[in-house]
Protein backbone atom coordinates (compact mmCIF):
# COMPACT_ATOMS: atom_id res chain seq x y z
CA UNK A 1 0.00 0.00 0.00
CA UNK A 2 2.57 2.30 0.96
CA UNK A 3 4.67 1.55 -2.50
CA UNK A 4 1.46 2.21 -4.62
CA UNK A 5 0.98 5.69 -2.72
CA UNK A 6 4.25 6.72 -3.14
CA UNK A 7 4.12 5.54 -7.18
CA UNK A 8 0.81 7.66 -7.45
CA UNK A 9 2.68 10.70 -5.63
CA UNK A 10 5.61 10.45 -8.24
CA UNK A 11 3.20 10.36 -11.00
CA UNK A 12 0.93 12.88 -9.99
CA UNK A 13 4.69 15.11 -9.66
CA UNK A 14 6.28 14.10 -13.15
CA UNK A 15 2.24 14.98 -14.75
CA UNK A 16 2.31 18.27 -13.19
CA UNK A 17 5.73 19.15 -13.93
CA UNK A 18 5.10 18.70 -18.04
CA UNK A 19 1.67 20.25 -17.71
CA UNK A 20 3.55 23.35 -16.24
CA UNK A 21 6.35 23.32 -18.60
CA UNK A 22 5.58 25.79 -21.42
CA UNK A 23 9.00 27.01 -23.63
CA UNK A 24 11.66 25.25 -23.55
CA UNK A 25 13.46 26.47 -19.68
CA UNK A 26 17.46 26.60 -19.70
CA UNK A 27 18.68 27.59 -16.36
CA UNK A 28 20.11 25.30 -14.34
CA UNK A 29 21.30 25.61 -10.56
CA UNK A 30 24.46 23.31 -9.11
CA UNK A 31 25.43 22.95 -5.95
CA UNK A 32 27.93 21.50 -3.75
CA UNK A 33 28.10 21.01 -0.34
CA UNK A 34 27.90 18.89 3.32
CA UNK A 35 24.22 17.41 4.57
CA UNK A 36 24.04 15.69 8.08
CA UNK A 37 21.23 13.12 8.30
CA UNK A 38 19.88 13.22 11.76
CA UNK A 39 17.44 10.24 12.41
CA UNK A 40 14.36 10.47 14.48
CA UNK A 41 14.89 9.12 18.04
CA UNK A 42 13.60 5.61 19.35
CA UNK A 43 13.89 4.65 15.98
CA UNK A 44 13.79 0.93 17.11
CA UNK A 45 12.59 -1.29 20.00
CA UNK A 46 16.30 -2.48 20.66
CA UNK A 47 18.48 -0.33 18.32
CA UNK A 48 19.26 3.36 17.54
CA UNK A 49 20.47 4.54 14.34
CA UNK A 50 23.38 7.63 14.69
CA UNK A 51 23.53 10.42 12.53
CA UNK A 52 26.13 11.38 9.96
CA UNK A 53 27.59 14.02 7.75
CA UNK A 54 28.76 13.38 4.03
CA UNK A 55 29.70 15.68 1.00
CA UNK A 56 26.47 16.01 -1.32
CA UNK A 57 26.18 17.43 -4.73
CA UNK A 58 22.91 18.62 -6.74
CA UNK A 59 21.76 19.21 -9.84
CA UNK A 60 18.31 21.63 -10.32
CA UNK A 61 16.66 22.41 -13.69
CA UNK A 62 13.87 24.68 -14.31
CA UNK A 63 11.10 23.36 -16.08
CA UNK A 64 9.27 26.94 -15.97
CA UNK A 65 10.80 29.93 -14.24
CA UNK A 66 9.35 28.95 -10.82
CA UNK A 67 9.03 25.37 -10.93
CA UNK A 68 12.27 23.14 -10.73
CA UNK A 69 13.10 19.16 -10.58
CA UNK A 70 16.20 18.21 -8.28
CA UNK A 71 18.15 15.11 -7.65
CA UNK A 72 20.42 15.23 -4.79
CA UNK A 73 23.58 13.05 -4.66
CA UNK A 74 25.89 11.92 -1.83
CA UNK A 75 29.29 10.16 -1.01
CA UNK A 76 27.40 7.55 0.88
CA UNK A 77 26.78 7.87 4.73
CA UNK A 78 27.95 5.74 7.30
CA UNK A 79 26.00 5.35 10.10
CA UNK A 80 26.68 3.84 13.92
CA UNK A 81 24.04 1.70 15.25
CA UNK A 82 23.94 1.18 19.14
CA UNK A 83 21.64 -0.85 21.49
CA UNK A 84 19.75 1.14 23.40
CA UNK A 85 20.87 0.36 26.75
CA UNK A 86 24.69 1.60 25.03
CA UNK A 87 26.93 0.37 23.22
CA UNK A 88 27.88 0.19 19.27
CA UNK A 89 27.15 -3.56 17.84
CA UNK A 90 27.05 -2.60 13.86
CA UNK A 91 27.17 0.08 11.66
CA UNK A 92 25.88 0.71 8.05
CA UNK A 93 26.40 2.56 4.62
CA UNK A 94 23.33 3.84 2.85
CA UNK A 95 22.79 6.26 -0.43
CA UNK A 96 19.82 7.68 -0.06
CA UNK A 97 19.31 10.00 -3.49
CA UNK A 98 15.95 11.73 -3.22
CA UNK A 99 14.66 13.30 -6.25
CA UNK A 100 12.28 16.81 -5.58
CA UNK A 101 9.46 18.46 -7.87
CA UNK A 102 10.20 22.29 -6.20
CA UNK A 103 8.75 25.79 -6.01
CA UNK A 104 10.67 28.55 -6.41
CA UNK A 105 9.40 31.55 -5.00
CA UNK A 106 11.36 34.50 -6.20
CA UNK A 107 14.23 32.66 -8.23
CA UNK A 108 15.73 35.87 -9.84
CA UNK A 109 14.82 38.98 -8.36
CA UNK A 110 15.85 38.97 -4.72
CA UNK A 111 18.23 38.23 -2.58
CA UNK A 112 17.26 35.63 -0.30
CA UNK A 113 15.37 33.00 -2.95
CA UNK A 114 13.41 30.41 -0.89
CA UNK A 115 12.02 27.22 -1.67
CA UNK A 116 9.96 24.23 -0.80
CA UNK A 117 9.61 20.52 -2.43
CA UNK A 118 8.23 17.43 -2.56
CA UNK A 119 9.44 13.64 -4.03
CA UNK A 120 10.52 10.37 -3.52
CA UNK A 121 13.51 8.53 -1.99
CA UNK A 122 14.86 5.22 -2.58
CA UNK A 123 17.31 4.60 -0.04
CA UNK A 124 20.20 1.80 -0.77
CA UNK A 125 21.47 -0.07 2.40
CA UNK A 126 24.69 -1.86 1.90
CA UNK A 127 28.05 -2.76 3.79
CA UNK A 128 26.54 -3.94 6.60
CA UNK A 129 29.23 -4.50 9.78
CA UNK A 130 28.48 -6.29 12.74
CA UNK A 131 30.87 -5.87 15.99
CA UNK A 132 30.55 -6.05 20.26
CA UNK A 133 27.46 -7.98 21.12
CA UNK A 134 26.75 -9.19 17.40
CA UNK A 135 30.43 -9.61 16.34
CA UNK A 136 30.21 -12.77 13.96
CA UNK A 137 26.40 -12.28 12.91
CA UNK A 138 25.12 -11.15 9.64
CA UNK A 139 22.93 -8.40 10.02
CA UNK A 140 20.55 -7.19 6.74
CA UNK A 141 18.90 -4.13 6.10
CA UNK A 142 16.31 -4.11 3.42
CA UNK A 143 16.14 -1.05 0.62
CA UNK A 144 13.57 1.62 1.67
CA UNK A 145 11.48 3.12 -0.99
CA UNK A 146 9.29 6.80 0.67
CA UNK A 147 8.54 10.34 0.74
CA UNK A 148 10.92 12.89 0.64
CA UNK A 149 9.95 16.98 1.20
CA UNK A 150 12.36 19.75 1.84
CA UNK A 151 12.57 23.50 2.42
CA UNK A 152 15.66 25.53 1.55
CA UNK A 153 17.03 29.05 -0.12
CA UNK A 154 19.72 30.37 -1.72
CA UNK A 155 21.23 33.43 -0.71
CA UNK A 156 22.72 35.32 -3.78
CA UNK A 157 26.19 36.52 -3.40
CA UNK A 158 26.26 38.03 -7.54
CA UNK A 159 23.87 36.91 -10.38
CA UNK A 160 25.31 33.40 -10.85
CA UNK A 161 26.66 32.66 -6.86
CA UNK A 162 24.63 31.94 -3.94
CA UNK A 163 25.05 30.02 -0.66
CA UNK A 164 22.17 27.79 0.07
CA UNK A 165 20.88 26.46 3.41
CA UNK A 166 18.00 23.71 2.85
CA UNK A 167 16.56 21.08 5.23
CA UNK A 168 14.54 17.83 4.61
CA UNK A 169 12.24 15.04 6.12
CA UNK A 170 12.43 11.33 4.38
CA UNK A 171 10.57 8.75 5.05
CA UNK A 172 12.82 5.74 5.15
CA UNK A 173 12.24 2.58 7.10
CA UNK A 174 13.92 -0.69 6.82
CA UNK A 175 13.40 -4.07 7.84
CA UNK A 176 16.09 -5.81 9.43
CA UNK A 177 17.18 -9.18 9.74
CA UNK A 178 20.00 -10.98 12.25
CA UNK A 179 20.73 -14.21 10.64
CA UNK A 180 17.60 -15.33 9.75
CA UNK A 181 15.95 -13.80 13.17
CA UNK A 182 13.61 -10.74 12.29
CA UNK A 183 13.91 -7.61 14.23
CA UNK A 184 11.60 -5.97 12.88
CA UNK A 185 11.33 -2.47 11.14
CA UNK A 186 13.60 0.34 12.03
CA UNK A 187 11.72 3.78 11.34
CA UNK A 188 15.06 5.96 10.74
CA UNK A 189 12.64 8.86 9.13
CA UNK A 190 15.59 11.19 9.30
CA UNK A 191 16.05 15.15 9.20
CA UNK A 192 18.51 16.25 6.78
CA UNK A 193 20.14 19.54 7.26
CA UNK A 194 22.17 20.60 4.44
CA UNK A 195 25.05 23.83 3.81
CA UNK A 196 25.61 24.49 0.07
CA UNK A 197 27.60 26.40 -2.46
CA UNK A 198 25.14 26.93 -5.54
CA UNK A 199 26.76 28.02 -9.16
CA UNK A 200 23.44 29.39 -11.86
CA UNK A 201 24.07 28.36 -15.16
CA UNK A 202 22.07 29.25 -18.40
CA UNK A 203 22.12 27.54 -21.53
CA UNK A 204 20.97 29.08 -24.88
CA UNK A 205 20.20 32.60 -24.04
Amino acid sequence: MKKNTTQRALLAMAAFGLASAGASASDWLFRAGVHTVEPKSDNHSVVNVDGAPSLTLSATYFLTPKLAVEVLGAVPFQHDINLNAGGQVAETTPLPPPVSLQYHFAPDAARFRPYVGAGLNYTIFYDEKTQGALAGSKLSLDDSFGLACELGMDIAINDNWAVNLNARWIDIDTDARLGSTNLGTVEIDPYVFGLMVTRKVSFGK
